[in-house]
This record gives structure tokens, sequence and C-alpha cells, in this order.
């Protein structure tokens, strides 16, 4: 873990070493991934290494040190590597230039610990850059002439070199002990601070995230004049997500809610954040974990209203900045807030209305929060790209952190002509530069390590801290998009349980499921008005029973006692399962009839007949029905067939009784709330008119063709998994949103 070798054999091509490449088979950094032999390798090799012994020079050893050992000493766990470059067969594969950079390696690299063991063949030329008497004063020459070899005049007898057995065995012995030996680990402990909350972040946010030199350490500092906002770039592995955990970690154990707050979204298909989630961080205001896109530009909206808010505050005071509000005498307590986005780029992966509205927000935040104290870190594996955040909004990121990516994004994230960023060879190792990407802001550091239970352990010193300083009610909003909505986050619905109205609302409604922005949970309403039906379709079972179960209770819960719903259940769940148990459980607590389709006929029947009685003698005193049918298109005799008969069987059918239903139902107080499973099924048990009728609908996924016959858009068809789409033909607008999971029967009975 403290060796590298950079091995050239231009003439042998890498016959001379290829025993060495089993070592690249445990840890590729050992021999810099494979033997040099192509003319433009060699010149990039030695270039990198011209570029390691500058960064020794200029950012470790300075005047400080004498030779990169003297470092090592102080520096501890990072210290730096001793890199030999191995040549055979120069001048063989080196241009003029590459010469000139051997020449720079020789002269200046034992100091920084590059050391160069070359095999010249002296009956060849050497091109410009380097001369023969350069070679012989910047090394100690072995001399081989007729057979015998000598060593400053004394002659040599080499030992025999080992059979190619030994060898290998060696190889694979010691690539065995260096897995993972590029791996540096800095200790959390030496960036904690020794006081929790003790910092304040009126004039400039600063936290330490590594090490950087033998003994200071990295900074991360935004606040001040032009550094305002951070980019953050690494590939897979390189440290990336432990930078995020670590800032944040760091911030909520120094400074304390009234000084800094999270928006905290995660694109990555993992769950990074849900930890602070868990914790319910009291810094936090919104967590988002595998977030959707339309949830994160609702977050923005949410930091532009904010950013609003602030400014009609400064303005009151005249004040220009969070200094100033804070002098002028800011009652109200004013933090920075910083918003964290992993993996950015998922806002631009569509060219659509989501990009647009995330870039203008985005922008705006980006130029106008550092006067009130708001702060954008973004963070990302590429930055590459079609569709990315626009050049500007970038160019107004002056902070720069670099962890080990390939050279584009190296390009990207510093200057065009600062690539120190390919020269990163482990992860947690950094680049920070405050500088724009400008070559001279670079500061290399390595990231300090923060383990899932160090960080874990923090986080309950953290709440435990707020609990004492009266911050304990604080809770973030959180939205995590790989779950299905829990039924217990919808205060709405809560409210209603507890604290049973005085009279029956005008227009009652049914919570459906939390919305993918920061908004109410989303709803279908139910007044008396024509088509004020819900339609459900998709396969998603467990979904739908817990939609139709938690209607029932939503309902009963907005109506007084003395005025509560008629309901009436038909459904198809089979005895046993979780759905009939709830379905049931609800069906009691609503006090609802029940049937599991045997007397379908029968409930249809007496819906009608109330219908009729409502529509001869007005309705306006009477409670809503609503019709309940779980899996509608299993009910055969509920499917609605057209009449072409003559005379004889006079008696109504079911199916035509719900059609009528459907059609006048909605502006007597009775409304249905039914579950087809696919497109096809509709056209069955429906006619056209009753299909126009069912006037709100909620879409699990679906093809985007069925989606686009149902609601006029294909957007059912993208649909993942705990999302369905909410769509009312009486408003005009559709929402994604995630369904709630269905209740345990604990909460029923609770309830």
């Amino acid at each position: 873990g403290r060796t590298a070798l950079t091995i050239i054999d231009a003439v042998g091509l890498g016959q001379n070493f290829a025993g060495l490449m089993h070592l690249a088979d445990y840890e590729p950094a050992l021999i810099n991934r494979r033997i040099w032999t192509q003319r433009d390798h060699i010149e990039e090799r030695l270039q990198e290494l011209n570029e390691h012994i500058e960064k020794v020079i200029q950012m470790y050893l300075r005047n400080e040190y004498a030779t990169i050992t003297h470092y090592n000493e102080q520096a501890g766990s990072v210290a730096e590597k001793y890199h030999f470059l191995v040549i055979a067969g120069l001048p063989a594969g080196f241009s003029e230039s590459a010469m000139a950079r051997l020449k720079s390696i020789l002269v200046s690299g034992p100091r920084c610990g590059v050391f160069t063991l070359v095999h010249w063949d002296n009956r060849q030329n050497l091109p410009e850059g380097l001369s023969a008497e350069d070679l012989r004063k910047f090394t100690i020459h072995v001399l081989r002439e007729k057979g015998v070899l000598s060593l400053a005049g004394t002659q040599l007898h080499l030992d025999p070199p080992v059979t190619d057995e030994i060898a290998a065995d060696l190889a694979h012995q010691i690539g065995q002990a260096s897995v993972d030996s590029n791996r540096v680990q800095v200790p959390f402990s030496i960036v904690a601070p020794k006081e929790m909350w003790s910092e304040s972040t009126t004039h400039e946010l600063r936290i330490a995230i590594g090490r950087t030199g033998a003994t200071k350490l990295q900074y991360l500092a935004i606040g001040k004049g032009t550094k305002q906002h951070a980019l953050l770039a690494g590939k897979t592995g390189s440290g990336k997500s432990t930078l995020l955990h670590i800032i944040i970690t760091n911030l909520a154990l120094t400074c304390s809610p009234d000084e800094i707050e999270f928006y905290l979204i995660d694109f990555k298909k993992g769950v990074e954040f849900k930890c602070y989630a868990d914790a319910k961080l009291p810094h936090a205001k919104v967590i988002a974990i595998e977030s959707d896109r339309e949830f994160a530009l609702s977050v923005l909206q949410r930091i532009d209203e904010e950013l609003k808010r602030r400014g009609e505050l400064y303005r009151k005071l005249g004040a220009q900045d969070l200094a100033g509000y804070k002098k002028a005498g800011g009652t109200e307590p004013m933090p920075r807030t910083m918003l964290i986005i992993d993996e950015f780029q998922e806002f631009f992966v569509e060219d659509d209305a989501v990009a647009q509205g995330a870039a203008l927000l985005l922008d705006r935040i980006v130029r106008q929060g550092r006067a009130f104290g708001i702060h954008v870190f973004l963070g990302s594996q590429t930055l590459g790209g079609a569709y990315t955040l626009a050049r500007t909004t970038l160019g107004q990121m002056v902070i720069r952190i670099a962890l080990q990516c390939n050279e584009a994004d190296a390009a990207l994230i510093m200057d065009e002509g600062n690539v120190a960023a390919r020269m990163l060879s482990r992860p947690g190792e950094g680049i920070y530069n405050d500088a724009a990407g400008a070559l001279e802001g670079n500061s290399p550091f390595q990231v300090v390590w923060l383990t899932d239970e160090e960080r874990d352990e923090n986080l309950v010193k953290v709440s435990k801290l707020a609990l004492e300083r009266g911050f304990g009610k604080k809770r973030p909003i959180v939205f995590e998009g790989n779950m299905p909505a829990d039924v217990r986050d919808n205060p709405l619905l809560a409210a209603a349980l507890e604290n049973p109205p005085a009279k029956a609302p005008a227009d009652p409604r049914v919570w459906l499921g939390l919305p993918n922005a920061i908004k109410g949970p989303t709803d279908a309403m139910f007044p008396r008005q024509s088509g004020r039906h819900l339609l459900i379709v998709g396969q998603n079972e467990e979904a739908i029973a817990a939609i139709l179960g938690l209607a029932i209770l939503a309902l009963a819960a907005q109506h007084p006692e003395n005025n509560t719903p008629a309901f009436y259940l038909i459904h198809s769940a089979v005895t046993g399962t979780a759905d009939c148990a709830f379905l049931e459980a609800s069906a009691a607590k609503g006090r609802a009839k029940i049937t599991q389709g045997h007397e379908a006929p029968d409930f249809i029947a007496e819906v009608h007949s109330e219908m009729k009685r409502r529509g001869e003698g007005g309705s306006a005193g009477d409670p809503p029905v609503f019709l309940l049918v779980h899996s509608l298109q299993k009910f055969r005799k509920l499917r609605y067939e057209e009449d072409f008969s003559f005379g004889g069987d006079e008696s109504p059918k079911p199916g035509s009784q719900l059609n009528d239903i459907i059609n006048e139902g909605p502006p007597l107080g009775i409304h249905l709330i039914t579950s087809i499973d696919t497109l096809n099924n509709i056209q069955r048990c429906l006619s056209r008119k009753a299909l126009s009728e069912l006037g709100m609908r909620v879409l699990f996924q679906l093809s985007a063709n069925d989606s686009a016959s149902l609601i006029d858009s294909p957007k059912a068809g993208s649909l993942g998994l705990n999302r369905a789409l909410f769509y009312s033909e009486h408003e005009s607008r559709s929402e994604v949103f995630r369904p709630f999971a269905l209740p345990g029967l604990e909460w029923v009975a609770q309830i």
C-alpha cells in the first residue's frame, strides 16, 4: 500500500515483466494497471508522474520538509506512496517531450519519492531532451561491457533469476496481501467538534471534511464572497456518499437547527439519506429518499418560496444579507439553508416541464441565494451527457470538489486546463477548489472515514441534545420513493378521526395516498355533482383494497354520528387474506353492508330504489350513499348489456340498474367507487355513457395506449412500483402519488 510501479517496455511489449501482471489481478494500482508499450501511453504516464512530483513539492513538501520521508513521518495515515518508474530498452518508444519529462523525473523525483530504474541500450542514440551526460549525472549506473557487469569500477556477479514458478507464486502472495491496500482511512474524530452546537454560521458556514497535507484539516467554507455554492463529482466507489454524510453529520454536531437547516434529495436507487429520516434529524426540513423528479421539483419550489419570504423580512429591516439581518435586530431564527442533491442530473434526463422548471429554479436559487443564506450543493457521478444544468448556472458554483473521476469529468468540474483530478488514485482522495476550478485553487485532501455505526451514534447524540434544547418537535418532511405511503402520515385523516365533525361536509373526500410534492394528501372529492364517481384501474390488489377500505373509514370519519353515509361493499377478496381481513374490518367500522358477491344484485337493487325515492322527493337532507365494488369484472351479473329484448322477462337486470346509478346517482348523493383490472374489462363491464360519468380515475401501471384511452395521456405507462396516477376530469388535473399501504388490523382496531 506504500508502493506503486509504472513499468515501460516498448521493445519487449511487456514480455520482460509479464509475471508482474498477476499483481494487477488483485490491486491494479500496484503496477499502474498494465505494462506500457506505446509511445502515446508512455508520454501520458511520464506526464502523470511529473504532475505527481509537482503536487508533492507544492502542496506537501514546500519549504517545511526536506523529503517525502520526513513528510510521511508526520502524515501518518495520509502518507504518500513511493513510486518506482521502471524502463526497459530506453530510448525505444520515447519522443523528445517524453525524454524531457524523464529528465525532470530524474532531477526532482527522488526528493518526492519517485525513483527511476532504467535499462539504457547505449547502442541507440538518445533523442533530444535528455543527454547521456544527464543520465550518468542523475543515476547510479551499472555498466555491462563484453559480458562483464560493474558498478563504479567494481565487478558485479548477479544472483541468478528465480524460476517462473517461484516468481508467479511470489506475485500471487504479494497481490493477495495488497488487496484494498489502496484504502486510506482518516478517523472522523479528528474533524468532529469538541463541543456540540458551539458554532455560529452568521458570517460563514465552515466545516472540516478531511486532512490536507501532513497535519492540516481541509475545510468546506461557504458564505463569504463568491464562495456560495458547491459542485461535487466522483465515480462509483470514490467516496462521494461518505463525503455527503460527513458534511451533514459534522454540521449537525457543530451547529444548532437555528444555525443550519437541510433539504436533502437523493435521486440514487438507494437509501443514502434514510438514516436522517429514521433519526428525525431536527436540522432537516425535507428528506427525499429515492426521490421522484416531481417531488424534487416541489422541494425547489419550497426553497424558492423561502427565498421570497426572507426577501420580505430583509426589506422590512433594510438588511442586505444574513449578518445584516441579525445585526438589524431580526428576531426570527434565520438558519443557513443547505440544499444537497445527490445525482442532480436526474432532473434533466428528459427534456420536459420538470427539467425546465428545475433549471429555472436552480438558476434563481444559485444567483439569489447568496444574500439570504441559501446554498446549493450538487453531487453527481458524471457531469457529461445530453441533458444537464446550464453552464451559466454551473459557472456560479465556485466551490468544486473532485473525487476520483475520468478525464472528461475532471475537465468539466474544473477548468479545461485543470485535469489534476484524473491523478486521484484511491477512494476518498479528492481535490478541493474554491477558485471556480482554476488550477491555482487546487487543494488535495483525504476525506475522513465515517462508519455507519459511528454516524448513527452521532445522530443519536444530536437527537438527544435537540430534546434537551427544545427542538424535539422539529420533524422533517420525509418522502420515501421506494416505499408505499403510510396512512399514519395523513394528518387530515388523523384530525377527522380525532375530532368528529358537528355537520356533514359539502364535499366529502377520500384520501388516496401521499403526493409526489410537498402538499396535502392526494384526494378524490364527492360533492353532489354529475360524474362524481371513482374508477380504479390496475392489478395492484393490495393497494386497491387499501383505497376501498380507507375510503369507508375516511368518509365515515368526516360525517357526524347521526348522519353517517350508507355503505355497500361488494368485494371479491379471498377469505383468509390480508386484503379480505382489512376490507371486512373497515366495513364493520363504517357499519357497511358487505357481501362477497352472492347478495350483489340485492345491494344494487336496494341502492337503485333509494335513488328512485330521492329522485321523486328530493335528497337534500339525506346522508350520501357509497356503493363500493371491488373487482367489478368478477361479477358477471353486474355487467351492462344492451337490452334488445321484446317483451318477455320484465325483471330489472342488476347491470342496467348499476348503469342507472352511475348516470343519475351523484346529484342525489349516491356515488360509486369501483375497481376494474384492465381496459378490456372496463369495455366489457360498462356502457360508454357510464364510463364517461366515472369522472375521477386512479390508474396503476398500464400500457401507454390504455393510459391514453382512459386519461388522454400515456403517463400511466411510465409509473413505477408503489406509484399511481389520479386524474380528475372536473378539475382538469392529474397527479402522481404513492398509494397508502394496506394498514394493519391493529391500526383499524385503534381508530
